[in-house]
């Protein structure tokens, strides 16, 4: 696709919405009554398409991609779509996925972004890229994709896909299991693992599986469902979110070389009701930290930090796709303790904090990135 630019003014936001089916949002903000006070949920930018994933350039800015294949970048007024990414796979819930701003972005200039990627021998698979985003430009420069899944899965269920800048230059990626269970407990494979990565695409010496014969080396834990949200904590530890089947969803503080048990431990059943595994627990599989049964759907996850939500430092943030709320978790061991509900928390798709400390978050049902912040804060 050729980028494409849209620009705003007050007179001119209805005539750049019906040309372009994007804009920059003038509505009013929500308010919503939360145990923080009351919140404002301002609509940042509307009309977007399937959006995943978002994230934030520094002296302002934030990149948002579309499952079906488009990168915007959204400043000062405008939304451009950004042109020079790969040939993107489109299938089930296959695409354009995560995109991750590393926090030397202003010296480095490099973006990475997970996607499904098509393979000649089987399938598609979860894949990495990174790119160079030049100031001023519409185009990306340097596109080179530096991981893909060993090997790809047929159907379109299951890629994973969240991005977490570590330390020491690195990068989790989590795969999840591409709808083939015992994939997960198969270290030869990269299915339903989270991946420890240099920001080129080798992998660290020191992670787990290196000396081990016939294992995929990139992966740092395993026996993961589709892990769809990720976060570092305060503390820098790593968590994720991750699907369960009926009943199951998990939220998981991720160790080095750890299994995490899909599909031999669950504490969902299958959608026929039938049992998996061999139950709930078994020795040498980690448990969940928390669990939600129901299933919830999790996707995005952040840890709050900074004064603009003082009662909620600390605490987690987790969308939820299926019953469309976002879900705060807080204590030891981390559970659910609110609901943040509202009109606008439609299949919530991903979750951050703005560097204002707002929070932000994808709806995917509205089509919208929203910001919220406390009402006294707003503006």
């Amino acid at each position: 696709m050729s980028p494409r630019a849209i620009r705003f003014s007050d007179v001119s936001v209805a005539a750049a919405l019906s040309a372009a089916g994007l804009m920059l949002q003038v509505s009013p903000a929500a308010a919503l009554e939360t145990s923080a006070g009351e919140v404002e949920i301002t609509p940042v930018v509307a009309g977007l398409d399937m959006p995943w994933g978002f994230d934030f350039l520094p002296g302002g800015g934030v990149l948002v991609t579309e499952k079906e294949g488009r990168l915007l970048l959204v400043r000062n007024g405008e939304a451009t779509e950004l042109a020079g990414l790969p040939e993107i796979e489109v299938t089930g819930q296959g695409g354009l996925l995560d995109v991750l701003v590393p926090g030397d972005f202003a010296e480095s200039r490099e973006i990475f972004m997970t996607y499904a990627k098509a393979q000649t021998e089987r399938g598609a698979g979860t894949a990495v890229l990174r790119a160079v985003l030049p100031e001023g430009a519409e185009t990306l420069a340097e596109v080179r994709t530096i991981f893909e899944m060993t090997p790809g899965s047929s159907g379109g269920r299951h890629f994973g896909s969240r991005l977490v800048e570590g330390p020491q230059d690195t990068l989790f990626v989590t795969i999840g299991d591409r709808g083939e269970g015992a994939a997960a407990q198969d270290l030869s494979r990269h299915n339903g693992s989270v991946l420890r990565l240099h920001r080129d695409g080798t992998f660290p010496q020191d992670n787990p599986f290196v000396e081990t014969e016939g294992a995929q080396p990139e992966i740092w834990s395993y026996g993961h469902r589709n892990p769809q949200g990720a976060a570092l904590d305060g503390a820098g530890r790593l968590w994720v979110a991750e699907h369960g089947a009926r009943g199951g969803d998990e939220v998981n503080l991720i160790e080095k070389g750890i299994n995490y048990g899909w599909p031999v431990i669950s504490y969902g059943t299958h959608y026929s009701g039938a049992q998996i595994g061999e139950g709930t627990e078994k020795e040498g599989m980690a448990q969940p930290e928390t669990y939600w049964d129901p299933s919830i759907a999790p996707s995005g996850m952040v840890f709050l930090q900074g004064s603009a939500f003082p009662d909620w430092e600390g605490d987690a943030l987790v969308g939820s796709l299926k019953f469309d709320f976002i879900s705060r978790l807080s204590g030891d061991p981390l559970a659910e303790v609110e609901r943040i509900e509202a009109p606008e928390t439609g299949r919530v798709r991903d979750v951050d904090q703005g560097p204002d400390g707002a929070i932000w978050f994808l709806s995917e049902t509205e089509g919208t990135l929203y910001r919220m912040l406390p009402s006294e804060q707003d503006g």
